[in-house]
């Protein structure tokens, strides 16, 4: 099946130049001119790679790169932007960004980049903790061999825990890592997240510290 890349950028003849390039390569491309038709792209499609522009009608790069974050921390994220100061390729890789690329770029080798970074995705990760294996290129995981159904910030959630195994993980910590620095909701949607997921692992593995947060040990 032909990898999907989201190209994101508002400059027609630029966004049509890359996408022929891509398509060359026998990519799937679909392509956004705009910062909202990005978006609702994002939150309907999965995609194996975005290719994003910075400066975009109605909502911006950084936005929407904060948009793509809180709902997948794995998925590969170019920048391509003409902004290319010190000050603004650093915030993209404090916001998780794979890669900052300022135009004007040679087409092959933001192809070559593409190809680099889907090939390393690709390659996916076998995490395991106890019971519990997670295959974070396919995201399967399974707890003592049977398929674990959760949702994508279940998901996510898990994997933070995992990462993070035996570490006291605040609330504050948790919401920053995987909702973002400005989210306004409700802080307790940490404790239903970690409430369905104890469920599912059968009260299995994640501690409550009183006064400090959570923690995943091993029993």
């Amino acid at each position: 099946m032909n990898k999907r890349i989201l190209l994101v950028e508002d400059e027609w003849k630029l966004r049509r130049i890359a996408a022929d390039f891509l398509k060359r390569e026998n990519f799937n491309v679909i392509e956004a001119e705009d910062g909202e038709e990005a978006l609702n792209f994002i939150i309907s499609q999965k995609f194996d790679l975005i290719i994003l522009d910075l400066m975009l009608p109605k909502i911006n790069g950084w936005e929407l790169l904060k948009e793509v974050r809180s709902k997948d921390s794995t998925i590969p994220v170019i920048m391509l932007t003409a902004r290319g100061s010190e000050e603004d390729i650093l915030k993209g890789y404090e916001m998780k960004a794979d890669e900052y690329i300022v135009k004007p770029v040679s087409m092959k080798v933001l192809v070559a980049k593409v190809k680099a970074f889907l090939r390393i995705h690709s390659l996916g990760e076998i995490i395991t903790f106890g019971d519990i294996t997670i295959n974070t290129d396919t995201r399967d995981i399974k707890m003592n061999g049977s398929p674990l159904d959760l949702s994508q910030k279940e998901y996510e959630l898990l994997l933070f825990f995992i990462k993070n195994k035996g570490q006291v993980l605040s609330r504050d910590r948790i919401i920053t890592s995987l909702w973002g620095y400005d989210y306004d909701g409700d802080i307790r949607a940490v404790d239903s997240q970690i409430k369905r997921i104890r469920k599912k692992l059968e009260g299995k593995y994640i501690k409550t510290i009183r006064g400090a947060g959570y923690k995943l040990e091993e029993e």
